[in-house]
């Protein structure tokens, strides 16, 4: 009885094959800590180098800016927030370039198709396979379950044609929702990031303004030379916060067409398999 339990106990540990994903490097799972790596690079970078007395007249961080870095510093502390969106957006737009990667796998993703196509086309289901373990990825592993299903359901001879069909078919979308997850990770923090630097920037405009009418006023005289000045710092928020939405934008939408992508070669290969089972298996 001991002797039945212990043979068994290591089948029960046996992990499925719908658990297996990509390998290799499949992206960051926690975007908080980015994101506070960022915002640290960010405000030591507003500090050390944005703040730094030779940025203005006379060393006086209180005097007029004498560059551009100086000009950026007096936009006040919405700067270092904006420049934290930015560096994130970089960072994930970064990490998911190596994550999409990943799982598009090794080889051309238009030739895998072709070539897994034509495999099944001459019912070659060990050369499918093969073809997929050498080019791995997302894909490959969706094609690589499915193409198991489809061997296991030949094997099966007791479930009618349409369940096997099913049965394949619940494969393919089982397999397919393990690996999309991984593809679109992080992503809605860039859609987010594209309406939010844009509204950092308005508010550090809004403030610059506010600073800067509320100081000519103070002084009691229209003063042109303030004004610009103000204006001019006010500005340079607008301008980080635009370009840091256009990058979100830009990013964002690069990688949901790479993603749309893979999903139309899963989509296509997967309908093959399916169809091709039919084809060449009776009732």
């Amino acid at each position: 009885m001991e002797t039945t339990q212990k043979n068994a106990a290591p089948k029960a540990a046996t992990p499925s094959k719908k658990a297996a994903q990509s390998k290799g490097f499949t992206g960051i799972k926690s975007a908080g800590i980015v994101i506070l790596c960022c915002f640290v690079i960010a405000v030591l970078f507003y500090i050390f180098w944005l703040g730094n007395p030779s940025h203005f007249v006379n060393g006086d961080l209180n005097n007029h800016p004498t560059d551009m870095w100086g000009t950026v510093y007096k936009g006040g502390p919405v700067v270092p927030c904006i420049h934290t969106l930015l560096l994130t957006v970089i960072a994930l737009s970064i990490e998911r370039y190596f994550a999409i990667r990943t799982a598009h796998g090794k080889g051309k993703m238009v030739t895998f198709v072709k070539s897994i196509k034509a495999a099944l086309a001459k019912g070659d289901i060990a050369g499918a396979e093969a073809l997929a373990d050498k080019q791995r990825g997302s894909v490959a592993n969706v094609v690589k379950a499915t193409l198991l299903k489809y061997k296991e359901m030949e094997e099966n001879k007791a479930l009618p044609k349409e369940q096997k069909l099913i049965a394949i078919q619940k494969e393919l979308e089982e397999a397919t929702a393990l690996e999309m997850p991984m593809m679109q990770e992080n992503l809605p923090i860039l859609a987010t990031i594209t309406t939010l630097g844009t509204l950092f920037g308005l508010l550090g405009t809004v403030i610059g303004m506010i600073r800067s009418f509320a100081a000519l006023a103070s002084g009691g005289s229209a003063d042109s030379l303030a004004l610009s000045q103000g204006i001019s710092e006010a500005l340079i928020n607008t301008a980080f916060g635009i370009m840091t939405g256009a990058l979100a934008v830009i990013s964002y939408n690069y990688f949901t067409n790479k993603i749309d992508r893979l999903t139309y070669s899963l989509d296509e290969v997967g309908f093959t398999i399916v169809q091709t089972f039919a084809a060449n298996h009776a009732e």
